[in-house]
């Protein structure tokens, strides 16, 4: 998608112990792009950086999930837990931990 796009976006984040893939998206579900980081705080918080104000991320609660949340949730994300066997999502992480 070359052209700008303005809306709230969501944000789907497949996290591994080293390196992670995010997809932005429109709330349409049209792809704005898809971001490989090797997993560090800076790395996340400079790709979510471009998703706007207040997106919408849902990330796998996996092994080791808790930092990228936490940056996440400083970035001002509305953060949901996807469940690990896909078993739909869960409660804002901020929630229940």
């Amino acid at each position: 998608m070359t052209k700008a796009y303005d809306g709230r976006q969501v944000v789907g984040m497949d996290l591994h112990r080293q390196r992670s893939v995010l997809v932005r998206m429109t709330e349409d579900g049209r792809k704005l792009e898809t971001a490989r980081i090797t997993n560090s705080p800076a790395a996340l918080r400079a790709v979510i950086a471009r998703a706007g104000e207040n997106p919408r991320v849902v990330i796998e609660a996996t092994y080791g999930w808790y930092w990228a949340v936490d940056v996440l949730e400083a970035a001002g994300a509305e953060v949901h837990l996807a469940h690990p066997l896909g078993q739909g999502v869960q409660l804002p992480a901020g929630q229940e931990r």
